[in-house]
């Protein structure tokens, strides 16, 4: 087969290549630099597809009676790869396992081959959902790299550090206790000399339980991830924890390391981790609500303000619903302080922390949930809409600022695709992630004065 500088067809295939960047009016010596500019990014990009394997698997993979190719694009993040374009001519599932084994057999280890939605496709296949284009990388560009000493380093003094701050908002929660020169250090805004810090020594062992609460949340959160991986043979970083003083921590961030085979794995990873860390949070909660509410615990109380209660409507309502009435007064969490057991603290920190990294934006699990479940375009419709509510503080009151800058900075770029990136995910998987996305938007949503005002949730009066 031949092919020059122009698309033809030979052999009913089609051979495309790139031209040579344009040459600008501006002199030789800007054409010389662009020319030396184009080839130092070749030289020190990512190493590309051998047009000569390119070749062999047009010759041997592809055919009439599996996928037959009709044009070539760039693939991946550098166009560094091939895409191949066509129709596929059996049912792709089937045709893809083929590909796969051919492959190792053709070139052996080099590549990596994934079968993804035709890009800008409007039309459907004809024997039914998207049509369907195969992309090639090598392994060593699409695989992710090993972890490094450095990022070792990073993880444990990120881990130290969400230590010190779920210890110390077991310190916070013993507000009412703590001396008063502290208090006002922490409250007041116009307070500038710090007091002295060995006055919260003694507090220190009272706020380990809540501290173990949060950090119990994490742990399951990240065994949850463990052993929904270790079935479908799929590595995971080392996870970075991220300290935060409000919730004690904003969770972590857990890397894939290995190349997920399909969608339907993308999305059991995912929830896996939110599902088991959400499981302990909420018998935290539930059990903290039970201690609330029994007499015989009042010394093991913390006075916490009323106003914590207006931070999320569901939780809030569940709140009001358990302790309101349990103790008999109407107005009970109405007034200026509620004493509430640890456990619910830390259940509800866990609740809301699970929460926000369900939110359907970038490779947070629940970007990830919904890329797997819906798409790529379904996660971009969705994060914006959530960047939107978060830049408004619709969801999540005042940490709304600071988890949406996190998430631009760590968390904003979607996950790379699967080796199938098209096989349906099945209705219940759909299910379940719409579900959880409807649970997280009301643990999210703040209760507004008004509503606030009507239910009882808060001390509205002090706004």
């Amino acid at each position: 087969m031949f092919c020059v500088s122009t698309d033809i067809v030979v052999g009913l295939q089609v051979c495309s290549f790139k031209r040579p960047p344009p040459i600008s009016p501006l002199g030789s010596a800007y054409n010389n630099f662009q020319v030396d500019s184009f080839k130092l990014m070749e030289l020190l990009g990512p190493e590309k597809v051998d047009p000569a394997d390119v070749k062999l698997i047009k010759e041997k993979l592809f055919g009439y009676s599996t996928f037959w190719v009709t044009k070539e694009e760039p693939f991946g993040d550098l166009g560094e790869g091939i895409l191949f374009l066509g129709n596929l001519r059996g049912k792709r599932e089937e045709v893809f396992a083929k590909f796969q084994t051919l492959l190792v057999e053709v070139t052996g280890n080099k590549y990596n081959l994934f079968m993804v939605e035709e890009p800008n496709s409007e039309d459907l296949d004809p024997r039914g959902g998207p049509r369907v284009s195969f992309g090639l990388l090598r392994k060593e560009v699409s695989e992710p790299g090993a972890t490094t000493l450095w990022q070792y380093v990073i993880a444990l003094l990120l881990f130290l550090l969400t230590i010190g701050s779920s210890v110390e908002l077991g310190i916070a929660s013993q507000i009412n206790r703590l001396p008063p020169d502290v208090v006002k250090y922490f409250t007041d805004p116009n307070a500038i000399d710090p007091p002295d810090m060995e006055l919260l020594f003694p507090f220190v062992e009272s706020a380990l339980p809540l501290a173990y609460g949060v950090l119990g949340v994490l742990l399951f959160h990240e065994v949850g991830h463990l052993l929904a991986a270790f079935p479908k043979k799929v590595k995971l970083s080392i996870p970075y924890f991220i300290p935060n003083i409000t919730l004690g921590s904003f969770g972590t961030i857990t890397q894939f390391k290995s190349i997920l085979p399909d969608r339907s794995t993308k999305v059991d990873i995912s929830l896996a981790g939110p599902f088991a860390g959400f499981a302990l949070s909420l018998s935290m909660f539930a059990v903290g609500l039970l201690l609330s509410s029994n007499p015989n615990a009042t010394e093991e109380l913390v006075q916490v303000p009323s106003m914590l209660f207006q931070g999320s409507l569901l939780l809030g309502l569940i709140s009001r619903a358990t302790l309101g009435y349990a103790l008999n007064t109407c107005r009970s969490m109405h007034a200026t302080t509620v004493a509430i057991h640890p456990l619910l603290i830390a259940g509800w920190c866990g609740l809301t922390s699970t929460a926000f990294n369900m939110l359907p934006v970038g490779c947070l699990d629940g970007g990830r949930a919904v890329q797997g479940t819906f798409g790529k375009n379904a996660l971009i419709v969705f994060g914006l809409t959530t960047y939107t509510l978060l830049g408004l503080g619709v969801l999540g009151g005042p940490l709304s600022l600071p988890w949406g800058l996190y998430v631009l900075i760590c968390q904003r770029t979607p996950e790379k695709p699967c080796l199938n990136d098209v096989t349906d995910v099945g209705t219940w998987r759909k299910t379940i992630v719409t579900v959880a996305i409807f649970l997280v938007v009301l643990t999210l949503l703040p209760v507004w004065d008004e509503l606030a005002e009507e239910l009882g949730i808060g001390l509205v009066s002090t706004f």
